[in-house]
């Protein structure tokens, strides 16, 4: 699931990514290629980029001249360069060797990271798709990959760990990305990864149920173990932060709606537990109002997107009151 502005984009198990316009929520496209299963996606200003499972990625431009619409742009790598690669005998620095299963985008460095089961992040030059950098991150399968604005790069890993990176600009020798730290998440494979809105708490959902997280210092790339939030009864599979909200998705077929106290970051509230899916929950967007992406009115509430395995993406809204909170099941889409 991707967001921008009132659009929000879905990929499932089909070669079709459905593209879906807040706050009404109705069908208004969808994206469909030879390539089955979308298995991840991300969204720019004026793009769409989507990994597949035949470790492809495709790339659309969005238009918005008589109504939104979508132009193929490109498919990474890009056939000219597999080529050349491939001549070269380089063919496998060129392409994941394994599904990928995300992406982030750092538009003012004009790169775009994929992370894959392949136990890389591959660095994509945005203005040329060419890749430009791989690292080999972890020792285990990557899930989750976060590109933060102060240049950091976090990768979540089945190695129980999270790694945070530097993208390093100056001319040394020094490879374009560095190891900074390496974050133990307490024995249990980490499958999701959600950075709050200011960059200072980090959020790892581990297979064990549990939601870790870590606080950030007062030097870049310096985060100290925060703890551990508890309630899920199977593993947290995707995980979003919307000012202080942080929601978890879970393999239990359930969502948590936690609050983070505003004095101290350690101090979190659960909120709601939502209730409905029929299968493990993949993915969670949270945003405030009824669709609006301006944070600063979240401390109102916040409408929640979840899709599940069971095939539908459900609505919610959840609010804050003197005697608690109240959520509601807004609609049920059918993907």
């Amino acid at each position: 699931m991707a967001i921008f502005n009132n659009i929000i984009y879905t990929g499932s198990d089909s070669n079709l990514v459905r593209i879906w316009k807040m706050p009404d929520f109705t069908e208004c496209g969808e994206l469909k290629t030879r390539a089955a299963m979308a298995v991840a996606l991300e969204v720019s200003h004026d793009k769409l980029y989507a990994a597949y499972s035949d470790c492809k990625i495709r790339v659309w431009r969005r238009s918005w001249d008589r109504g939104l619409k979508h132009f193929r742009l490109a498919t990474i790598p890009t056939t000219g360069n597999y080529v050349r690669s491939y001549i070269a005998g380089k063919d496998k620095m060129m392409k994941h060797m394994g599904p990928i299963t995300s992406l982030a985008i750092n538009i003012s460095d004009d790169v775009l990271y994929s992370a894959s089961l392949d136990k890389s992040v591959k660095i994509w030059r945005i203005s040329d798709f060419k890749c430009v950098e791989t690292i080999q991150a972890h020792s285990d399968p990557i899930n989750a990959i976060i590109a933060a604005d102060d240049g950091l790069l976090y990768t979540a890993s089945d190695d129980a760990t999270v790694r945070v990176w530097r993208r390093n600009f100056s001319r040394s020798h020094r490879p374009p990305h560095s190891l900074v730290v390496t974050l133990p998440a307490k024995f249990s494979p980490v499958k999701t990864l959600s950075l709050a809105a200011d960059g200072g708490v980090l959020y790892g959902g581990c297979s064990d149920g549990y939601l870790h997280y870590w606080l950030k210092g007062w030097f870049s790339g310096q985060l100290q173990y925060g703890g551990a939030l508890q309630g899920h009864t199977h593993a947290v599979m995707c995980l979003a932060t919307l000012g202080n909200y942080v929601v978890s998705g879970s393999a239990d077929s359930t969502c948590r709606v936690w609050a983070r106290d505003d004095q101290d970051c350690q101090l979190h509230t659960c909120l709601a537990v939502l209730v409905g899916h029929r299968g493990p929950v993949r993915c969670v967007a949270a945003f405030s109002g009824t669709g609006c992406l301006d944070e600063e009115e979240a401390d109102d509430g916040c409408t929640i997107c979840s899709g599940s395995l069971d095939g539908v993406l459900k609505v919610w809204r959840v609010t804050s009151t003197k005697n608690g909170s109240r959520r509601r099941s807004l609609q049920n889409l059918d993907l």
